[in-house]
């Protein structure tokens, strides 16, 4: 029987990362992929041949850490000195664009205002931004590791100025529409900036929750080419020595007992395979991880219902066009970085609102990208590909899911996208939607949700995702975690595989 020191359950961007690190102190890794290619949402798929795209489709906060650590620059990856321009798409042509740190497109007072608001979510997300690659500590320790944590966290934030330090306090559990109603009139122009507190969430511009906080989150680390990640990330942790196995899915992780208690002593994969581990890290969701590969039967009963309460069930629909030209948006001399489709914070609200019982509002919220007009390996000499986010499209759709639902979102998509570049529809060679049914489907990610469970005040920090598992530990000694279920959440930022590995090595 084969033997690792650990093994890492998903070759996900947060699995190589974990893999990386545990293989440059030494250890003997196993990488354990289901696909036929590592990287999960992050992974390049071809959807129409010679046409890729990736339902995660940009990257403006890639831990900084780990991008030195693991020398990811000298193994491909491309960074960025600034993130991906935005706009939010006007259907006059009179759209808001940021770009550069420019806002452009509002009157005066709006321009004076982002100034202050841009310079104050600055210095909160500065303040924040260590403590995304640590672990935060259990509530109530005493260890000295997390007294310094507590300590160190203390400090940053007195370091804010007493001004900043008790805007901060007021405004981190906000709902954006607040916040935004208090900086800003341009209504296109809060429901742009609302987005990046929203995307990948169950909520919208009055949730209570933590869309301040999400922001915040979106503001640290460093802007990177998304496509460049997983090849540059696969490359570390090889080069490091690090075994990684794709179509090799895990069926469940081998839990022993004796008379000290139950430990994770390996992995079974689909084929009956068994291979030993000291460690085993998952960087599966925690619904996948716990009541799938562990089981229910090897869990204490309060933790296990608590990961079946997580709220998992994804919001995001992805659309993906391959097209015989670039096409041409009213009002844009060229459609470069992130276009936003959300005309004020009302209609994001009504979308929401339809989504929470099952529908999908008259009017869709998206943001799209261009990735061919970057890089053209994304489609074939002449052509170019759109990748869309679809907000607001539920997992469990009332009536359920079926290729006529499908195909008439699709083609609503399709025309809505028309209404700023009209032209799009003839330039169409072909068009895909995956709805977040499908990409729990796909991808193996519980209710399809990118952040693999809510990213919420609850489910967040020393809470993530639950207690008795939010420090990458399960209770289960010699099984950790490594995925977007845990701290600091998901996105393409590599701080939670950065941070399990130092546990593991711990």
């Amino acid at each position: 029987m084969e033997r690792y020191d650990s093994i890492v359950i998903g070759a996900g961007h947060n699995g190589l990362v974990c893999a990386a690190y545990l293989a440059r102190a030494g250890q003997r890794v196993l990488v354990l992929e289901a696909a036929n290619v590592p990287g999960g949402l992050a992974s390049n798929r071809e959807f129409h041949p010679g046409c890729l795209a990736a339902p995660a489709h940009a990257a403006d906060h890639f831990a900084e850490a780990v991008i030195k650590d693991l020398a990811l620059v000298s193994h491909g990856l491309r960074t960025s000195a600034r993130p991906m321009p935005i706009t939010g798409l006007a259907e006059n042509g009179q759209h808001v664009q940021l770009a550069g740190g420019e806002l452009r497109g509002v009157e005066q007072p709006d321009l004076v205002a982002y100034a202050e608001y841009a310079r104050l979510l600055q210095v909160c997300a500065d303040a924040l931004a260590p403590f995304w690659t640590r672990t935060m500590p259990r509530i109530g320790s005493r260890a000295m590791g997390d007294l310094a944590t507590f300590a160190k966290l203390g400090l940053k934030l007195r370091g804010m100025g007493r001004d900043d330090l008790r805007e901060f306090l007021r405004i981190a559990s906000l709902p954006a529409r607040d916040l935004l109603d208090e900086f800003f009139d341009n209504d296109l122009l809060k429901a742009m900036l609302s987005w990046d507190g929203l995307v990948g969430s169950r909520m919208a511009p009055r949730s209570p929750n933590s869309a301040v906080l999400a922001m915040l989150y979106r503001r640290a680390g460093v802007p990177i080419d998304a496509a460049s990640l997983v090849p540059a990330l696969t490359a570390s942790a090889e080069a490091a020595g690090a075994d990684i196995r794709c179509s090799a899915s895990v069926d469940r992780v081998i839990v022993l007992g004796d008379e000290t208690g139950l430990k994770a002593t390996g992995v079974q994969l689909a084929d009956g395979t068994r291979i030993e581990a000291n460690s085993v890290i998952s960087s599966a969701d925690p619904q996948t991880t716990f009541l799938r590969l562990v089981g229910v039967e090897n869990l204490e009963i309060e933790f296990a219902n608590r990961i079946q309460r997580l709220r998992c069930d994804g919001l995001v629909a992805k659309l993906h066009l391959a097209l015989d030209d670039l096409p041409e948006f009213t009002g844009l001399e060229r459609p470069a970085g992130r276009l936003r489709i959300a005309p004020d914070m009302d209609t994001i609200e009504f979308a929401f609102d339809e989504a929470k019982y099952g529908g999908v509002a008259d009017d869709l919220m998206m943001e799209i990208v261009i990735p061919s007009l970057e890089d053209g390996s994304f489609a074939p000499p002449g052509q170019h590909v759109l990748s869309a986010h679809l907000m607001y499209v539920p997992r469990e759709y009332k009536g359920g899911w079926n290729d006529t639902v499908r195909d008439a979102l699709r083609e609503r998509a399709i025309d809505t996208i028309a209404k700023y570049a009209p032209g799009i529809v003839d330039q169409i060679v072909h068009a895909e939607l995956l709805t977040p049914a499908d990409l729990e489907r796909e991808y193996r990610v519980t209710g399809g949700h990118w952040h693999h469970t809510e990213f919420a005040m609850d489910q967040l920090l020393m809470m993530r995702p639950t207690y008795g598992a939010a420090q990458y530990r399960a209770p289960i000694p010699g099984l950790y975690l490594a995925g977007a279920g845990s701290h600091p959440g998901g996105d393409l930022v590599g701080a939670a595989g950065h941070n399990a590995a130092r546990e593991v090595l711990r």
